[in-house]
């Protein structure tokens, strides 16, 4: 076998003529190897460091996408050619020298290397544009959109198109192909494009709303492709790389859809694709290329391509394997032929894991701190170079090797003595010399504002003379227009000298009165030219357009006369301050203002620790503009209209115990957190703090009440209504079943002894109830100025140590209890019903002075909630107002006048069932409401406008946590990442928010 493979590789040598490396991966099978060697001694030429460091895409916990984590190169023409995400430009670099030849500005980052063709560079960028630019010079030759319009999004704080162009391009007989569009809902758009001239060969612009099997077996969506990743092109398809999820494949003469077996390789996935035909690599499985089904499992993480094999990188190894025919017996039991991959040799190289190319016989592996280089024909590492970073980027043309790691950097090693030249830029310190008008300008914004952080919008920028001021000043993230071309050139040149584009100032050409940027995205909105020629009226409604709610500040006008306009609530919408909406347990958020259909307004990479998603951990909440979300080791705020974190106060551990598999988790327990006017309570079961929900700093402690000083006590439920906090202690030894695999069930208390009520401001004990029995925390409601509460016996049948087995045939009771009505202030009982009280669940109209008894019957639920039943009484008197049978299996909504509860609807004032039906796929988790809309899982985000909508929606490539994790409120609807733990190849994994889809 030795000698075999030696003929192959003799037969390639470096005598043979140069050779350039003109697309990602040098070709459109992104095989990454070329026939001509390196030389035996490599040194050092010359590195280019760029001035930022990568910005990627997603770097957060998701490894799957790592296709911007290093500027990579492509090399033709004599020249280097890349793209940076921090500045938003293509670069070109002389080939030998490593000095800059041109640099070309797009409007938002670079994530791709460019893909260089006859006299051409073909580059896509996150503002949702290919473009075609001359090799030599960097002039734009045509450009084309990926998308139908160019509204923009704030995804990972970087200003984007909505529909980015991450389909990267590639080049196969004379043919251009690339794909724009990350979210399917949003709409996917893959062209065949002329090179030449641009135009459109073929469009697919369906494949993103294909109704199809998703990740989670008996999950179906109308969700498709994404695209995220470097397109391969083969002599018959084309390969679209889908981010987290395997490639979906592509006729390459119309781009039909062909197959994408997103649910049969639920596991599987990444943007990493290479074509070895009849094959393809993804994800360390080989799939036949025809088909799309998995042909052989490998370990590899890395694949390069060659003519009798392949090399492959796994773990420490770096490894060649020859392709064999062999026989083996299909599932009836027949022999048949069977393509195989028999290891050759491998070694271990002093770099490794990051990268992979093969250049002749030579082999470069790239990982933590430099490259090594392997000798096909000695199989021995012969030299290895440093570099600093790690070399996510390889690649090879005319006998040298180029790295590019996360650093920014590009190294250039070759045959040619050891030049080690450094190219770097130097920052211009002043690059608009005497600039005193607007650095005055600057500070009265700030001091008038004082907002020194966040999203600040500068409209009419002018020369951005005024953005560069308030760049040195702050740590805002800046995004400014203008409507003249050349100001917006000066601006990039002045600030790109600075070492301010891209990272911390972008300018954009647009009206301002007609720009592409999000809704209420503005933390601060200023105006260049207006220092000098005051306020247009022109773009006011513009301004307040991108103003954002909540405290978003506008500060416009002539030095010493800028006026200082604070937008206040978002009028309609609603609030989320406890875990199921309110104290009342409506599931409700009373907002008037979103409904479908839904898009994007922002995305956001996951960077705070989630427990596991069937942990069940409490829900988001919503107030005033913030969403705050629980972590395992931390609670945090966001700004709900852009996305940014404002402040994480560390609880060590404090949902630790959430982190498992197929708990009760909030289900059972309710959350252990809640908003109570301006402050967050959030209790540890040992004491609760009282946090500033604008700032996160804390304001007190309060302590559990208890009977005698020895008493320790478990702090159980939590609520908060105007000047009263409400808690309890929790029945430790009360400890239910674990819901589906075993867990450690440890503080997952559901029930308690006493329910107790605290001065907000002070912490001083109000009153205390004591159970007779015992009462379920999800049998606590409060509003109207009265508690309402379950007393009742406890469900043996619940309890971990209960065993059915012992008791087969034997019907086991969960006996009645009471109803009661305590007057909030006092505790005083105002009522009681004694009368055939039989659920475990209560929810309150405040509105309507109805209060609704049911059972939660749904998924992995207790096995006391038997459903089947509810009743409503009124709140004011106890008396019952209706007492039916009614099938349902989510935890019920109360909406205004009607009772949701899947797949039905009913009356909430008579009971009587309304002419609604609904379904969803499969989705573990409840509904939540808002007054025209309903939020779910349905193997995606599922959603229902209650007005117009007769079925389930989806917002596809994304799924929801498994119980309250999508939130209707502030006008939005609110996803924090909720995934944690999950396997599924769901084409993003993403904290988002979504608002009502524009007209038009």
């Amino acid at each position: 076998m030795k000698q075999v493979l030696l003929l192959v590789f003799l037969s390639v040598n470096s005598s043979i003529m140069a050779e350039d490396w003109p697309m990602y991966r040098a070709d459109a099978a992104r095989s990454g190897s070329i026939l001509q060697s390196l030389a035996d001694e490599l040194s050092l030429q010359w590195t280019y460091q760029s001035r930022h460091a990568p910005q990627p895409a997603w770097q957060a916990r998701d490894t799957r996408m790592a296709f911007d984590y290093a500027y990579d190169t492509v090399i033709a023409n004599g020249m280097v050619y890349f793209g940076s995400s921090a500045d938003c430009k293509v670069y070109a670099l002389d080939a030998e020298t490593g000095e800059g030849k041109w640099e070309f500005f797009t409007d938002a980052p670079v994530r791709f290397a460019p893909t260089a063709w006859k006299e051409r560079v073909f580059v896509v960028s996150d503002d949702g544009y290919l473009y075609c630019l001359a090799a030599e010079d960097g002039r734009l030759l045509w450009k084309m959109r990926g998308g139908p319009d160019d509204r923009m999004v704030l995804g990972n704080d970087r200003m984007v198109s909505r529909r980015p162009v991450r389909g990267a391009p590639v080049i196969k007989d004379d043919i251009l192909y690339f794909a724009a569009g990350i979210w399917p809902s949003e709409g996917i758009f893959i062209y065949a494009v002329n090179p030449e001239t641009g135009h459109v060969i073929w469009r697919n612009d369906s494949s993103g709303s294909i109704a199809m099997d998703q990740p989670h077996p008996g999950a179906f969506a109308k969700s498709g492709v994404s695209a995220q990743g470097y397109l391969v092109a083969t002599e018959e398809k084309l390969l679209l790389p889908t981010g987290r999820a395997v490639p979906a494949s592509f006729h390459r003469v119309d781009v039909s859809f062909e197959y994408f077996h997103l649910q049969v390789n639920r596991a599987s996935g990444g943007s990493y694709v290479v074509a070895c035909a009849p094959f393809f690599f993804n994800s360390g499985l080989l799939f036949d290329l025809q088909t799309g089904t998995v042909h052989l499992k490998t370990v590899a993480k890395h694949f390069v391509v060659f003519p009798d094999g392949v090399v492959q990188s796994a773990s420490d190894q770096v490894s060649v394997f020859q392709w064999v025919e062999t026989e083996r017996m299909d599932k009836r039991g027949n022999p048949e032929k069977f393509t195989d991959l028999k290891l050759v040799w491998s070694v271990r190289p002093t770099y490794f894991g990051a990268s992979l190319i093969l250049a002749g016989r030579h082999i470069v592996s790239g990982g933590a701190g430099g490259i090594s280089i392997i000798d096909l024909h000695t199989q021995n590492v012969i030299s290895s170079k440093s570099v600093d970073g790690i070399a996510y980027g390889l690649s090879a043309a005319n006998g040298n090797v180029f790295v590019s790691t996360n650093t920014g950097a590009i190294y250039c090693f070759g045959d040619r003595p050891n030049k080690s030249v450094i190219v770097q830029k130097e920052s211009e310190e002043s690059p608009y010399g005497e600039n005193e008008a607007n650095a005055q300008a600057a500070e009265e914004i700030l001091r008038k504002t004082e907002i020194r952080e966040g999203y600040c919008l500068d409209l009419d920028c002018g020369n951005g003379a005024l953005a560069y001021e308030l760049a040195k000043r702050t740590n805002l993230q800046i995004y400014a227009v203008d409507a003249d071309m050349e100001n917006v050139r000066f601006a990039r040149r002045a600030l790109g000298a600075a070492g301010l584009y891209g990272v911390r100032v972008t300018v954009h050409h647009a009206e301002p009165s007609h720009t592409n940027y999000p809704d209420s995205f503005a933390d601060l909105i200023v105006s260049g030219r207006a220092v000098e020629n005051g306020v247009d009226p022109s773009f006011a409604e513009e301004s307040a357009r991108l103003q954002r709610p909540y405290g978003g500040i506008v500060c416009i006008g002539k030095t010493g006369e800028m006026k200082v306009d604070v937008r206040g609530a978002l009028a309609g919408t609603g609030v989320w301050t406890h875990q199921y909406a309110n104290a009342a347990n409506t599931i409700c958020s009373d907002d008037g203002v979103i409904r479908g259909p839904l898009e994007i307004l922002w995305f956001r990479d996951v960077d705070l620790i989630m427990p596991q998603r069937h942990g069940r951990g409490p829900a988001p909440l919503f107030y005033e503009g913030l969403m705050l979300a629980e972590g395992i080791d931390a609670l945090r705020a966001v700004n709900a209209y852009n996305g940014r974190p404002l402040w994480s106060y560390p609880f060590p551990k404090i949902l630790k115990e959430y982190d498992q598999d197929h708990l009760m988790g909030a289900a059972g327990t309710g959350s252990n957190f809640c908003i109570v006017g301006d402050s967050v309570f959030i209790h540890d079961g040992k004491q609760c703090q009282r946090l500033d929900v604008k700032t996160g700093k804390k304001i007190n402690t309060y302590e559990l009440p208890r009977l005698r000083a020895d008493e320790a006590g478990t702090w159980g439920y939590i609520a908060g209504v105007e000047d009263t906090l409400f808690g309890s202690s929790a029945n430790t030894s009360h400890i239910v079943k674990w819901r589906y695999l075993q867990g450690t069930m440890g503080t997952q208390y559901t029930e308690s002894t006493s329910l107790f009520a605290l001065d907000v401001n002070t912490g001083t004990l109000k009153w205390k109830y004591d159970a007779n029995d015992s009462i379920r925390h999800n049998a606590i409601a409060i509003g109207n100025g009265r508690v309402y509460l379950m007393d009742r016996p406890i469900a043996e049948i619940d309890k971990i140590e209960y065993d059915k087995s012992k008791r087969r045939g034997e019907t086991v009771v969960h006996p009645p209890g009471v109803l009661l009505a305590l007057d909030m202030q006092t505790g005083d009982e105002v009522w009681r019903n004694e009368q055939n009280i039989y659920g475990t669940m209560l929810a309150l109209s405040e509105t309507h002075d109805a209060l609704l008894m049911s059972y939660q019957s749904t998924r992995f639920q207790l096995d006391s909630e038997i459903g089947g039943r509810m009743a409503a009484f009124r709140a004011s008197t106890g008396k019952c107002l209706w007492d039916i049978e009614a099938e349902y299996v989510s935890r019920p909504i109360i909406n205004g006048r009607v009772i949701y509860a899947q797949p039905g609807a009913w009356n909430l004032l008579t009971g009587e069932k309304k002419d609604f039906q609904f379904t969803r796929s499969y989705g573990c988790g409840i509904l939540a409401s808002a007054m025209n809309l309903l939020v779910f899982r349905s193997a995606t985000l599922g959603y229902r406008d209650l007005e117009w909508d007769q079925e389930t929606q989806n917002y596809g490539g994304i799924r929801p946590g498994c119980w309250i994790n999508a939130i209707p409120a502030g006008g939005l609807v609110l996803l924090p990442d909720a995934a944690s733990g999950c396997t599924c190849s769901y084409l993003i994994q993403a904290s988002i928010a979504l608002q009502t889809m524009k007209e038009g």
